[in-house]
């Protein structure tokens, strides 16, 4: 029987967003009756000009991401989508990609009006219409209900790769994946690095 893990604390999150970023992967994370395991994520700095926390100013819709650690951040990406965020060091936050569907899937199903398994967390506006996440939870503390993380049981492959959709700071590798995934919104590169 494997020894249960420790339970996962503000410290976590209190650490540089490329770190917590990695260490996501393999995390179970779910949202009331729903979620998965996380397979993609990507992280945003606030000396990083494709984050929303540059340069270091806070505005209206970052407030969460100058808050304390372990909170969530959530934005509407282009006036459509809502993307989840879990806020790291001060102006810092990763991006949940994409996760592999494993509990509430009939739920999930209904609100993204597919039964696709490979559709339903596969990218941050379809895993946040699954998940039910809205506006509402900006600010919402990562530790407590609706949210649950769960250590993963193990070591996990990860690659590393350019985020996606941005047009600033394309050279960066912050978007991190769990190897081999059928469940990430894109393939990486056959080059990824692997670490």
């Amino acid at each position: 029987m494997a020894k249960k893990s420790a339970k996962i604390t503000q410290a976590f999150f209190a650490r540089d967003a490329d770190v917590v970023a990695r260490e996501l992967i393999g995390m179970e994370l779910r949202l009331g009756g729903t979620g998965g395991v996380i397979v993609e994520t990507e992280s945003y700095h606030g000396d990083d000009p494709a984050s929303h926390s540059y340069p270091m100013r806070r505005t209206r819709r970052n407030t969460a991401m100058f808050g304390p650690p372990a909170h969530a951040y959530v934005y509407r990406s282009y006036g459509i989508h809502w993307c989840l965020n879990f806020v790291c060091l001060v102006g810092s936050a990763v991006l949940i990609r994409a996760l592999v569907p494993e509990h509430g899937i009939a739920a999930m199903a209904r609100r993204r009006g597919t039964d696709d398994i490979g559709l339903l967390c596969a990218g941050p506006g379809r895993l946040c219409q699954a998940l039910g996440v809205s506006g509402e939870l900006d600010g919402a503390s990562l530790l407590k209900a609706p949210f649950a993380l769960s250590p993963r049981p193990g070591p996990v492959e990860i690659v590393t790769g350019p985020r996606i959709g941005i047009t600033k700071a394309v050279h960066f590798h912050r978007r991190f994946g769990l190897k081999g995934s059928g469940f990430l919104s894109k393939r990486f590169a056959e080059n990824g690095d692997g670490q």
